[in-house]
């Protein structure tokens, strides 16, 4: 047997007949070979010669070798290339909070910390990370909430284990339950909320439901105006059958207490908030959500009743209608002639047993009046979202309503189409805020930028793209991070964008590490760590919240217990949530303070046109005009002189002939 790898060759060995004999030290001396000196011998042939079970035997443990050295060339690439890999540097939390249960979700505003958590959700103070009011009153556990700053106001979204969904706000040191958005008193018709998206300036709110077998998409909005008037001058809407219900926050038990590591920094800012006696409030009614439409996935197509293709036309109020795929000119039995074809076509991938198709569900975004794709009203204010986009599964349309127009406007137009590349499908969609790259350093213009759009975005293959797109030029693409093959581990299982640094994403992977990522230059800047599950509990969905306001982020991790007894009733970890704070680290404090370029320097530099204000951009391009006009008359200037020189210069020539 042989465990080298070249055992599958079989080379012949060479004897000589003769005598071996010293050759003389010239070559002329040496004497000729002869074949017919040598006996050539198979030294593999009394493996050969062995019986059946023993060759077959023999063959297998010589394959058992080869993958064995394969296996180990392998690791000893992959150890030479990990010796010569640059890891980035690696930061610790700053802060954590110790809780006794898995958190149901996590949120931040201004200067507040939701955690969901048993029959309600916690309130913590954000500046020191104490614990400021417990609400539990639901009869099941909160999974995921929801928080959106109105103001110096608060609107909390909490969903629970049956897929209720409550909207709450919060004024100073008052809570108050604006309305239950699905809860139904008939247990039979009761939907769940599968997903929520908060507009950017909290002015609407739409909720993914399901129930009974269907689906659809409800659009709500936020009178955050007449909310404040109502909590500001509560004479006016008072309702005096009801008390006041003074939930103050107890004592915990010495056992559930949850506690803030004392030996770190207690405040992330350099003011403070007061803490609040927050109570919950029942005997002031507000109003609630306005409902402004529902959204259902687009019917299948089916054949037409029109006779002519003007009546098409007719029932078409405008042009964004076209390309939708509902109003067309096909019959019942054009379509039932092609399902025959494609059947006849594909019988054999057909036939057999078929999984049952998945309920439609959707993907939906608030667009802003500065990125909007189509004409809004003038009177909107700068920021408020007027478009509702959303994509439904199984359709390639991308679909627009209008949020400020009549409900008659129920479809969308094209703007752009970004080709991913080939076998890669959209996983989710993450904007970033309009940065630029002044003097090599990511920054925020000082004055909004319309018309300028980021994104990026996570494909189904782990890869990840920058997308950018403005009204003047078409939709790009740039590959920020391909699957990686030699390290399957440290594939991307989620991103977040981070608005306190200009053009960073943080990016989880399967590994359980964090790690921070500028687009612009497609490199990992650094990376964060903490305690966090066990490895062998995959897939790793990461808990965690990034602030709009601050310049950190918040993750869930476990603590191993080591003096907990592993029983099976016993839990040997310990759950808590861990603070980032980026102005904390060396490489992250600079970019943090200086994220933002004056209009001023940006109107010094030509190089950004598009950040300058219309007349700015008019004055510029008029200028450009008329240097490019007088350079041109001036060299017609120079060539008719210098004609004018060679003409005189023939005239001489003819008189002195």
């Amino acid at each position: 047997m042989s465990s080298s790898k070249g055992s599958r060759k079989q080379r012949p060995s060479v004897f000589a007949k003769g005598p071996l004999e010293i050759p003389s030290p010239t070559e002329a001396d040496l004497p000729k070979d002869d074949e017919k000196d040598f006996d050539f011998w198979d030294m593999y042939q009394e493996l050969d010669t062995l019986p059946l079970p023993y060759r077959m035997i023999n063959k297998l443990v010589n394959l058992l070798f080869d993958y064995s050295w394969e296996v180990i060339e392998e690791r000893e690439a992959l150890r030479e290339i990990e010796k010569n890999r640059i890891l980035p540097t690696t930061y610790p939390p700053g802060a954590e909070i110790q809780l006794n249960k898995m958190p149901g979700g996590m949120a931040v505003s201004q200067d507040y910390l939701f955690i969901g958590g048993v029959k309600g959700f916690s309130i913590y103070n954000l500046h020191n990370f104490k614990r400021m009011y417990v609400w539990e009153k639901l009869k099941v556990d909160v999974i995921s909430i929801w928080a959106m700053d109105l103001g110096n106001e608060v609107l909390i979204i909490p969903v629970d284990e049956l897929g209720i969904v409550r909207l709450f706000y919060l004024y100073k040191d008052s809570l108050f339950l604006l309305k239950a958005i699905n809860e139904m008193d008939d247990i039979s018709k009761q939907s769940t909320c599968v997903k929520m998206e908060l507009s950017p300036s909290g002015d609407y709110a739409a909720f993914l439901l399901q129930g009974a077998g269907d689906i659809w998409l409800e659009v709500y909005k936020l009178p955050k105006e007449t909310w404040l008037k109502e909590v500001e001058h509560p004479q006016f809407t008072l309702n005096p059958k009801k008390k006041t219900k003074q939930l103050q926050l107890s004592t915990p038990d010495s056992a559930l207490t949850e506690s803030v590591e004392t030996n770190l920094r207690p405040s992330l800012s350099p003011y403070a908030i007061q803490d609040l006696n927050i109570c919950f409030k029942t005997d002031l009614k507000l109003s609630p959500p306005v409902y402004v439409m529902k959204i259902k996935p687009p019917k299948p197509i089916a054949g037409t009743t029109f006779k002519s293709p003007l009546e098409i036309f007719s029932k078409v109020e405008d042009y964004c209608g076209l390309g939708s795929g509902q109003n067309h000119y096909i019959k019942d039995v054009q379509w039932e002639q092609h399902m025959e074809i494609f059947n006849a076509s594909y019988k054999k991938y057909l036939e057999g047993e078929w999984e049952e198709e998945p309920l439609s569900t959707a993907t939906f975004h608030f667009f802003t009046n500065s990125i909007s794709p189509i004409p809004v009203d003038a009177k909107s204010p700068p920021g408020a979202a007027c478009i509702l986009g959303i994509r439904w599964t199984g359709s390639h349309n991308f679909s627009l309503y209008s949020l400020n127009k009549n409900l008659k406007d129920k479809t969308g137009f094209l703007f752009g189409v970004i080709a991913l590349p080939e076998g890669c499908f959209c996983q989710s969609i993450h904007f970033l805020r309009f940065f630029l790259v002044h003097e090599g350093r990511n920054v925020y213009p000082e004055v909004q930028v319309k018309y300028e759009m980021m994104c990026v975005v996570l494909c189904t293959d782990a890869s990840l793209h920058l997308v950018t797109a403005s009204r003047t030029t078409g939709p790009t693409s740039k590959v920020l991070v391909e699957r990686s093959k030699k390290y399957p581990e440290e594939t991307i299982c989620t991103v977040a964008s981070v608005p306190a640094l200009p053009g960073m994403v943080l990016i989880f992977s399967r590994n359980q590490s964090v790690s921070l990522m500028d687009v612009a230059k497609s490199e990992i800047i650094c990376a964060f760590a903490a305690p966090v599950q066990p490895v062998e509990a995959m897939p790793w969905k990461p808990l965690f919240v990034v602030s709009p306001h601050h310049p950190y982020f918040l993750l869930h991790g476990v603590h191993p217990n080591d003096n907990a007894t592993p029983t099976v009733d016993a839990k040997v970890t310990t759950d808590s949530v861990f603070c980032f704070n980026f102005d904390d680290y060396p490489l992250l404090k600079d970019i943090s303070k200086n994220c933002t370029i004056s209009q001023k320097d940006l109107e010094c530099n030509q190089a950004f046109p598009q950040v300058l204000p219309l007349e700015k951009r008019c004055e510029q391009f008029l200028q450009k005009s008329f240097q490019k006009v007088a350079r041109t008359q001036m060299k017609g200037r120079d060539q008719w002189a210098q004609l004018r020189k060679y003409s005189l210069v023939l005239q001489k020539e003819n008189l002195k002939k």
